[in-house]
């Protein structure tokens, strides 16, 4: 080989390593694509359905009175509407935040509930959510929850007020249709003069 053909095959080998990068490129850039109102879809999901979760374990037996219980021996005041409340915060949230409506507004009280829940209970048993304390027969034992579980609520729930509630979303479809009138009532006033 003399140096012409070395160079027509270097040059090949580039033109073919530059198309495999455009290419690869391509497929893992966000930089050209419109992904970014996903994002707050599966965020809104598992925060959502975690909320309702959460709110109707406390629920589930009819009223709240264990919840209620652990609340008295936290020295909680008014144990009995404060159980209730803090669940009716957590399945009416949940249901809103699944569904993507008033997102910055009903983030408010969810927020509030991680940091009485981390600040009152959480804090006293570190950062870590899975604390394995001991091995049965069944399987591992686990202590008491860290407060990681509610930065990690609090951190997504800023995300969504942050972000917006994306795609998929009431708070997307009003935006939608409040767009839609405004420019029609824009098309029938430059349409009157």
């Amino acid at each position: 080989m003399d140096d012409d053909d070395l160079l027509g095959l270097d040059n090949h080998l580039n033109n073919k390593i530059n198309q495999k990068h455009i290419m690869i490129t391509q497929i893992f850039s966000i930089s050209k694509k419109h992904y970014g109102q996903w994002a707050p879809l599966f965020l809104r999901l598992i925060i959502g359905f975690g909320f309702l979760a959460h709110g109707w374990a406390k629920l589930s037996k009819g009223s709240p009175a264990g919840f209620e219980k652990l609340l008295t021996q936290l020295g909680v005041p008014f144990p009995h509407i404060t159980s209730w409340i803090a669940s009716l915060v957590e399945i009416i949230g949940g249901m809103l935040v699944l569904i993507g409506f008033s997102i910055s507004i009903t983030a408010v009280p969810l927020i509030c509930t991680m940091l009485v829940a981390m600040f009152s209970i959480h804090i006293n048993y570190g950062f870590s959510s899975v604390r394995t304390i001991g091995l049965t027969p069944q399987g591992p034992l686990f202590g008491p929850p860290g407060y990681e579980i509610n930065l990690l609520y609090i951190a997504g729930l800023i995300s969504l007020i942050l972000t917006g509630a994306g795609v998929y979303s009431i708070d997307s479809m009003l935006v939608t249709k409040r767009n839609a009138a405004n420019g029609s009532k824009t098309q029938k006033s430059a349409s009157d003069s």
